[in-house]
């Protein structure tokens, strides 16, 4: 007979979800925090509140920073143990943050299968190239949404010019062995586009190309968004090589390969992995993307759709316990994909 005063056993954890995410390819981005040193019109700062936004109104404040370099540590080596194998660090722009030296310095080492990669726009990296060339990153992806002085300040509010930036891609592929550009299609820099693939391809860099996903946060220049259309179709007066991927987060990508440089065009409407909660979401209309990342911000908040801050998990308290931490992040995932949440 089983005694009645026993304790109850403990629910075992489903972790069928997040391993079937990390099986897809998903992302566990990593946003060092909301600080960027330029301010591009359509950013949508990992859901936070983006610069231009704060520029134009000082009441309109990001959220404080919660987390501290052994906390983003901590959640890095709980959720790759638990399958999330494909790490991105994110911002603002992470290189302005004093989160990200002490960070990406002490990155666990990586499994053969797991990956590390640093988006920035560039500016920062000669700055800190000492340092990065010692971290496990394995790529660097850099936005490259200009290609002139013009074009720069229109789209990211700046002075820097367009020299500072290219710099920073130079210095990444001096550090790095796998530098990848991705571009923002617009208005402001349609004249520039092929300029862009030119100067990846004579580097053997791969670049995407991407169609805006419109957010809150930059509707008020939606109309400067402009389809993939001219480019997919110079990109197939160049290459028969063609495909669109069809399985995984990334489905819907058309995929082009030129001497064996990868050309990505992302449509805005490729629904990447719409999944469980999606079905029923109130928001689905205005989604494209799908469940693609599961995304922590700088104060602790895990939630795996931007547009859903009613599905943002704190998980500060949890950071004592990596068990408990992987543990409350796979269930978190197994109810979103099952739409319980």
């Amino acid at each position: 007979m089983q005694n009645a005063h026993a304790p109850l056993a403990k629910p075992e954890v489903d972790w069928t979800a997040l391993q079937n995410f990390a099986a897809l390819r998903g992302q566990l981005r990593l946003s060092f925090g909301p600080r960027c040193n330029i301010a591009c019109w359509f950013c949508h700062n990992e859901g936070d509140v983006p610069p231009p936004l704060t520029r134009m109104d000082r009441m309109q404040q990001p959220r404080p920073r919660g987390l501290d370099p052994a906390g983003y540590l901590t959640l890095i080596s709980s959720l790759m143990e638990a399958g999330l194998k494909r790490v991105y660090f994110t911002g603002g722009e992470p290189l302005t943050s004093p989160l990200a030296r002490p960070v990406l310095e002490q990155l666990p080492e990586p499994e053969p299968d797991a990956s590390y990669t640093l988006i920035t726009n560039g500016t920062r990296v000669r700055t800190h190239r000492s340092w990065l060339s010692k971290t496990h990153l394995d790529k660097v992806k850099v936005s490259l949404h200009y290609f002139s002085d013009e074009s720069l300040k229109a789209i990211a509010g700046t002075r820097i010019g367009i020299d500072t930036v290219l710099d920073g891609i130079e210095v990444a592929r001096d550090i790095f062995e796998r530098v990848e550009l991705n571009t923002l299609l617009q208005k402001e820099n349609a004249h520039e586009v092929r300029q862009i693939l030119d100067f990846a391809l004579e580097r053997r860099m791969p670049v995407q190309f991407i169609e805006l996903v419109g957010t809150d946060f930059n509707e008020g220049r939606a109309s400067s968004a402009v389809p993939a259309d001219d480019i997919v179709a110079y990109l197939r007066t160049l290459t028969s090589d063609e495909h669109t991927e069809v399985a995984g987060v990334g489905q819907g990508r058309r995929v082009f390969r030129i001497n064996g440089i990868e050309i990505d065009v992302i449509h805005r409407n490729l629904g990447r992995h719409h999944v469980g909660q999606c079905g029923t979401c109130p928001v689905r209309p205005k989604c494209v993307e799908g469940f693609w990342a599961l995304r922590v911000d700088h104060d602790g908040g895990v939630q795996p759709c931007l547009l859903r801050e009613d599905l943002r998990m704190d998980v500060k308290e949890l950071l004592a316990d990596q068990t408990r931490l992987s543990e409350a992040v796979a269930g978190h995932i197994t109810s979103f994909t099952e739409g319980t949440l």
